[in-house]
This record gives structure tokens, C-alpha cells and sequence, in this order.
């Protein structure tokens, strides 16, 4: 399948999206793969309703991610580190060459964050650049901002069940935790090289 239509078919699926309760994945050790099987994981992810935490490396076809999933379901931890480079194919000889349908499919798919710290780092080429710490800044969120919002939140809920009766705050803690708590579970993609992506 072409990368033109494979972007297109992804979009569709994302637009006909129903999202469940939430869970979390996390990624800790992605070295990419195939850009069409990243996208369609990518768009099942989306799908599911899934937090992501970004706790290591997320290269290549990985970092997808970023235009994929709704930025306010991702969070980065201080481990963590995104690779980009320009996307390839094999030539007649199993040799990589640069593919610039490739690299466009990427650079349509990233948002414009992440576009504008690519350029200002020399593009998408054959060689990869990271991003990582600081430069992590306005464009994923701290997961430590978020596990700040949770405690705040769980220490709220129990000031108003002190100050309720117990039958009622019974009933409200109820309600909170199923609001406001994600079952967590760990996950990975498959690290497997690919010809589709160069490390």
C-alpha cells in the first residue's frame, strides 16, 4: 500500500474512533519499524483510549506518536528520548535509500512543534537527532506534572469525605475513582528492525 493512501485510511479510522475507559502503555525501549504498522498501532492506541508514558528511547517510526495520539494523553518521563530521521527503502541491491514519500508522510504526520524543532535542528535527514530534556518543553508534557494533578486530586477528594457523612462520602469516593483513576498496565511496540525506517 502507498503511503498516500495508508496516511489516509489511518485518518479515517482515527476520525471513526469510539474511546473506552483509559489504561496506560508505556514505551521504554522503541527503536521503530515500518511507518504503515506504526500507524496502525498507532490508530488502535489512539483508539483505546490509552495514556502513554514515554519512559526511554522512542526512535524512528516510534516517535509517530507524537501527531498521532492527542498530545493531552502523553507524558514524558526524564529518561525519555525522541529520534528522528528521514524515512528509507531498499534498493534493488537490499541497500537503504532515502524515500522522500516517506519522509513527506512523516513530516505531514508530526504537528507543528515538532516540525519547527526538527527544521531549526538541520531536517529530516539520514542522520538522527534527538530530543530530549528541555527540549521536551511545549511539546510533551512532564509526567511529573501529571502524577502532580493526580495527588492533588486524590487529596481533595479525601478533604470532602471527611467533612460528609460516611454513607455519602462512600458514594462520592465511588464516583471519584472512577473518574478521575486509570488501570495501569505496561506495554511495549516491537523493536524489530524494519526497512521501512533507518536507525
Amino acid at each position: 500500500m502507498r503511503f498516500g493512501s495508508l496516511v489516509l485510511v489511518c485518518v479515517a479510522m482515527l476520525a471513526s474512533a469510539v474511546v473506552p475507559a483509559s489504561a496506560t502503555m508505556r514505551i521504554s525501549e522503541d527503536r521503530g519499524g515500518q511507518i504503515g504498522q506504526y500507524l496502525q498501532n498507532y490508530a488502535t492506541l489512539r483508539s483505546s483510549g490509552e495514556r502513554v508514558v514515554v519512559d526511554g528511547n522512542c526512535l524512528s517510526a516510534c516517535t509517530l506518536l507524537l501527531g498521532v495520539i492527542p498530545r493531552d494523553r502523553i507524558c514524558a518521563t526524564s529518561r525519555a528520548r525522541f529520534g528522528f530521521h528521514a524515512a528509507w527503502m531498499p534498493d534493488d541491491n537490499g541497500r537503504p535509500v532515502t524515500s522522500p514519500l516517506g519522509t513527506e508522510a512523516l513530516w505531514n504526520i508530526y504537528p507543528t512543534s515538532v516540525r519547527r524543532w526538527i527544521n531549526r535542528h538541520g531536517g529530516l535527514t539520514r542522520h538522527m537527532i534527538f530530543m530530549q530534556g528541555t527540549d521536551l518543553h511545549g511539546v510533551v508534557a512532564s509526567c511529573d506534572g501529571v502524577r502532580t494533578y493526580q495527588v492533588r486530586a486524590e487529596h481533595r477528594y479525601r478533604d470532602v469525605e471527611h467533612r460528609r457523612p460516611m454513607h455519602v462520602a462512600r458514594s462520592y469516593r465511588a464516583r471519584s475513582v472512577m473518574r478521575h483513576t486509570h488501570y495501569h498496565r505496561t506495554a511495549r511496540y516491537s523493536g524489530a528492525y524494519s526497512a521501512s525506517d533507518r536507525r
